[in-house]
């Protein structure tokens, strides 16, 4: 026997032939992406913050789906009350109306341009800005309006109980 058999034979493992070493290179390679795998799914499970941050952005996204849908809601039950009311409204009754509405967008408009004659430039400059600001934001307007709407009528509801 030769010195390195020997060594090996006083442990009692035979001497590998290149197919098991190559096996052995491919079992510790599967080894290490296994414990790789495991190293990761470690850190995410202890990385707190990023657990946060999913959570708060999974509640965002379901407070925003449901102020949608309590929007169209409300968008739904207004369309049915105002073609009840036309329905049930006389139409000389209408025609006054029309009329009114008519009178308070012309003293509207008369007044808003009056309004704008008397009001300073950088005022004018900053007003125009925030107006082209939520017509760029409308949908996140909308959404938080209509939940706003919605806290308040559930206020409402319950100060009545």
């Amino acid at each position: 026997m030769t010195m390195k058999e020997e060594s090996r034979a006083d442990i009692g493992t035979p001497v590998p032939d290149a197919s098991s070493t190559d096996e052995l290179r491919e079992q510790a390679e599967r080894t290490r992406d296994e414990l790789g795998r495991t190293a990761e799914a470690l850190g995410a499970k202890a990385d707190v913050k990023a657990q946060a941050k999913e959570k708060s952005a999974a509640a965002r996204k379901q407070a925003s789906e449901k102020a949608s849908l309590v929007a169209d809601q409300i968008r739904e039950k207004a369309e049915q009350a105002t073609e009840l009311v036309k329905d049930r409204t006389p139409d000389p009754v209408l025609e006054k109306t029309a009329q009114a509405a008519a009178q308070v967008r012309e003293t509207a408009s008369k007044a808003g341009q009056y309004a704008a004659d008397k009001t300073p430039d950088p005022v004018l400059e900053k007003a125009g800005r925030a107006t082209s600001i939520a017509r760029a934001n409308r949908k996140p307007l909308l959404a938080g309006g209509a939940l706003l709407a919605v806290v308040l009528l559930v206020r409402r509801a319950r100060g009545r109980r």
